[in-house]
């Protein structure tokens, strides 16, 4: 496109390549008009529920826009689930490409999570490391904000000092009570057999200490 030059030049400097910033409107956000690149970075998350016999195997791949300049950024562009196990084979399939085709929509996708995740098992649910799973669904769920995490599309929501301090006093002295009781642990190994489910962290974490219900996981206390 030609450009006019109505005033007089007093003065010129040649720019890098390596220089030269792309104007706000030349940033190209996710939309579902980006062919596919021959290559995607992609991520392998393993899911071994009691619910089936065999794993299954869940693959997101990611595509990386305005790659090299300040505006770079990876989002996912689809997801793949593989496993042993024929049973689920239509509803996996069905699953992938609808999840798929929200991600190549662009957008928040961070609300796939939780839709995930209200999803329920009517055998009922299963608890995995202590922490309490509603559906293979739900899990799925979980491992789609795991790598969501992970490429900076969600943020990390870590325990402020005061919390992890606070979360530290309460397990120094659940140590200092197993010193003069024994105190069986839960299949992690890390909380009390006897802990209740946390309404937060949906972990078996929650005990009794000061006359006060504490979570040894996320922190959360009914007495502030």
């Amino acid at each position: 496109m030609a450009i006019k030059i109505d005033n007089k030049i007093t003065g010129y400097e040649v720019v890098k390549k390596d220089e030269v910033k792309p104007a706000e409107n030349n940033v190209v956000h996710m939309h579902e008009q980006i062919e596919r690149p021959e290559t995607l970075l992609g991520s392998t998350y393993k899911i071994k529920t009691p619910l089936t016999e065999h794993a299954l195997y869940v693959t997101i791949n990611d595509i990386v826009l305005n790659a090299g300049t300040q505006h770079e950024k990876r989002r996912p562009f689809e997801i793949f689930i593989n496993s042993k196990s024929m049973d689920h084979f239509q509803w996996v399939v069905a699953m992938t490409r609808v999840i798929s085709a929200v991600f190549r929509k662009g957008g928040d996708v961070t609300f796939l999570i939780e839709e995930l995740r209200s999803v329920f098992d009517p055998r009922g649910g299963y608890f995995k490391k202590g922490r309490y799973t509603p559906s293979l669904v739900a899990e799925l769920g979980d491992v789609i904000e795991c790598h969501l995490r992970m490429i900076g599309l969600i943020k990390s929501d870590e325990l402020d000092e005061h919390q992890k301090k606070f979360l530290a006093e309460k397990r120094a002295q659940l140590e200092s009570r197993e010193q003069n009781v024994s105190v069986a642990k839960d299949d992690s190994g890390s909380f009390p057999s006897d802990a209740q489910l946390c309404a937060k962290c949906s972990t078996k974490a929650v005990i009794k200490m000061d006359g006060c219900m504490t979570c040894l996981n996320c922190g959360d206390s009914k007495c502030g």
